[in-house]
């Protein structure tokens, strides 16, 4: 019995094939003509991205607190604690609900001992003391040089903000935005995301040798919020600072000097480039936390070209005994 499936094609004669072959090669002329006429030389228009700026984190000065606080001691946490409670406690700085940002410097695949990055322990002392004042989140967060992953594992800061119940925001190429950073050399340039999306920044810097800067203490480790080939502004290194310490005005900030990285900066590697100096040093005015801290690498202010730069900006004082301040031990 036949089937359905059974049937078969007519067979086309030869008038058939060239009309049926004409009419092919007229469509895809026409497709290719139009194709043609369509084309242009110029690329298309992207929409304009948006350009963002810097939020001021500051919180007003007052005369009744001292400017600068210096703490000894051995044990980080209590430093860290004593430093606040004395410029005021740390609900000067951070209110309730609101969203911090930590920035310290974790940059390096590195080890805490070597004194690339800053000492873990007080990253998580000052997570501790933002959540007790109440934020809703604080983040912590830098864009490294070497691999974000490794940097904040084997510096030990990742496992110390998730003990004191913050989170690590690892930067990836998606993560920054396009902000105008009004500087001379620094204008519109990428930048991390998270500063845009929080409301306190706290610096946390380590003091520690540089071999183009003589140094990286509050101001250069501003470096860790850019991305793009941040390599380019070493040429003019100490007018691109100067320019992020005038972007970028923290809430507060806490220099480590617990170790201290004295030669073959910024990287180390080796233990016998550390000191220990069980020090850290906090306050608002970051040209004279820099200012201060060039005594544990055996440097002046006239030695560092961008400290001159910032104060001649207005950004603080290079003459830090200006400032009302406490030297404590605890």
């Amino acid at each position: 019995m036949p089937s359905r499936h059974d049937r078969r094609e007519p067979v086309m004669d030869r008038r058939g094939f060239l009309i049926r072959t004409a009419t092919t090669c007229a469509l895809a002329a026409g497709a290719g003509l139009w194709g043609f006429l369509s084309y242009s030389r110029e690329p298309l228009r992207r929409r304009a991205e948006r350009v963002f700026t810097f939020k001021d984190y500051r919180v007003a000065d007052a005369a009744a607190y001292p400017g600068l606080v210096v703490v000894h001691g051995r044990d980080v946490e209590k430093m860290a604690r004593a430093a606040v409670e004395r410029l005021g406690g740390i609900s000067r700085f951070v209110s309730p609900g609101e969203r911090v940002l930590i920035k310290p410097n974790a940059g390096w695949d590195r080890q805490p001992e070597l004194a690339a990055n800053t000492n873990p322990a007080l990253v998580q002392a000052v997570v501790r003391l933002c959540l007790e004042a109440g934020a809703a989140e604080v983040w912590v967060t830098d864009v490294t040089i070497n691999d974000p992953y490794r940097c904040f594992a084997r510096s030990g800061i990742e496992s110390a903000v998730r003990k004191a119940g913050g989170e690590v925001k690892f930067t990836t190429e998606g993560d920054f935005l396009l902000t105008d950073l009004g500087g001379e050399v620094l204008r519109v340039w990428p930048v991390s995301r998270f500063y845009h999306e929080v409301d306190r920044v706290i610096n946390v810097p380590v003091v520690k040798h540089h071999s183009l800067s003589r140094c990286t203490i509050a101001m250069k480790n501003w470096y860790g919020v850019l991305g793009g080939r941040r390599n380019r502004l070493h040429q003019e290194i100490d007018v691109s600072i100067a320019d992020l310490a005038a972007a970028i005005r923290p809430t507060l900030t806490i220099v480590d000097a617990t170790r201290v990285l004295k030669r073959n900066g910024p990287t180390g590697g080796s233990p016998s480039d550390v000191s220990r100096e069980d020090t850290i040093v906090a306050g608002l005015d970051e040209v004279a936390l820099d200012s201060y801290s060039l005594r544990f690498l055996e440097l002046k202010v006239e030695e560092v070209p961008f400290i001159r730069a910032a104060e001649e900006r207005g950004l603080g004082v290079s003459d830090w005994r200006r400032l009302n301040h406490v030297e404590i031990t605890v």
